[in-house]
């Protein structure tokens, strides 16, 4: 709250005020010329031309500025506020209203500052395309972010309040494995730092920009999913291909450690949880975090902006890392497959063994009792 009063009266926020009331009145000397791509219909995409004024490019400069500040906000600032207000009131068994209000206000920050990832994330995916983004989509993002960031704060405050000392290394590992990703990806690929982030700065400065980025990488995916991978080889820094399985991966490994948490939770429980109902909670949570995956396949898949340009939609997606666990699983089913067919082949042919060797007893014993006849 102190934040975004002071960012009230910051002097950008001033400048954007003056530049605001100033516009229209005053005629611009010269305009620069945007040109970006509509959306395809048909299979066809014309080239749209527009004139943009200098008071229009600094507020759209600024409105950038202030999208990134509230996303800045929301995990650095927010997100922990919410996680220690909530594991107070665990511990007190105790929610107040002036709690509760300042615990809603921070989970809508943090819900909006995930929201506006995703919008960011989607200009800067296809920035020469004219993106509106329709009602709908900002809805599903919502349901999706909510529900999504609601249940993972829960579990993650559950989870303390009962194996405090196992906290840190559990936060810890989360944040080291989303903050050295990039990095390792980029000494695998033997490229050099990008130059054109910004011109007076070094190449030390370009590490630090670079390391506090991806220090705001593992923090958005701490909680959810980031929406952008970064990728520190690239001018843009940003990997603009729509990776399913990574997106697919993330959620599948962040379902199990939620469910891993809550089994913790469960097993060591204390007697502050003695009324609540542990099992109930238990799956709600779960099924809380399947809705929100929910909300963000129809997102990706009916109301997402740019689904005309995916190369392949979120259904197909799916098809596929449902096949890839096929063949992943269908080496071990068919190696236990082989293993009962020899089973079975050396319990024939035991049988076999035996049934001849009844044969040759039987012949035997005919023969001797002839022998004797004869005798």
């Amino acid at each position: 709250m102190c934040y975004d009063f002071f960012c009230l009266f910051s002097p950008r926020c001033v400048e954007v005020f003056c530049i605001y009331f100033r516009a229209g009145r005053v005629e611009e000397p010269y305009v620069s010329i945007t040109k970006k791509r509509q959306m395809p219909k048909d299979g066809h995409s014309e080239e749209i031309e527009k004139e943009v004024g200098q008071a229009e490019g600094k507020l759209f400069t600024h409105r950038s500025a202030f999208s990134r500040a509230s996303v800045i906000q929301a995990f650095l600032g927010s997100a922990p506020q919410l996680t220690l207000q909530l594991y107070i009131c665990v511990l007190q068994q105790e929610i107040t209203a002036a709690r509760s209000i300042f615990m809603t206000l921070s989970l809508l920050s943090i819900v909006y500052g995930a929201l506006r990832c995703n919008i960011l994330a989607i200009k800067i995916k296809y920035d020469d395309y004219d993106v509106s983004v329709k009602p709908a989509a900002y809805l599903c993002i919502f349901l999706w972010r909510s529900f999504e960031i609601a249940t993972r704060v829960i579990v993650l405050v559950l989870f303390s309040s009962v194996l405090q000392i196992w906290t840190l290394p559990v936060v810890l590992v989360n944040f080291f494995a989303f903050f050295f990703h990039p990095w390792i990806l980029f000494w695998q690929s033997k490229c050099t730092l990008p130059e054109n982030i910004e011109k007076a700065l070094s190449k030390v400065g370009t590490t630090i920009v670079l390391c506090l980025l991806t220090f705001l990488y593992a923090g958005i995916n701490m909680f959810c999913w980031s929406a952008v991978q970064l990728k520190l080889n690239d001018a843009d820094l940003i990997d603009k291909s729509q990776n399913w399985c990574r997106l697919a991966l993330y959620y599948l490994l962040r379902f199990f450690e939620n469910a891993f948490l809550l089994l913790m939770w469960y097993m060591y429980k204390t007697d502050v949880y003695t009324y609540v109902c542990a099992p109930m909670l238990f799956l709600q949570l779960l099924i809380g975090y399947c809705i929100a995956v929910l909300f963000m396949l129809v997102f990706y898949q009916f109301c997402h902006p740019c689904k005309k340009l995916f190369s392949s939609n979120i259904s197909e997606g799916l098809v596929l890392c449902f096949k890839f666990f096929c063949y992943v699983c269908k080496p071990l089913a068919s190696s236990s497959s082989v293993e009962k067919a020899d089973l079975k082949s050396a319990e024939n042919t035991e049988n076999d063994t035996l049934a001849g060797y009844k044969a040759n007893e039987t012949k035997n014993g005919n023969f001797h009792q002839g022998v004797s006849s004869n005798a």
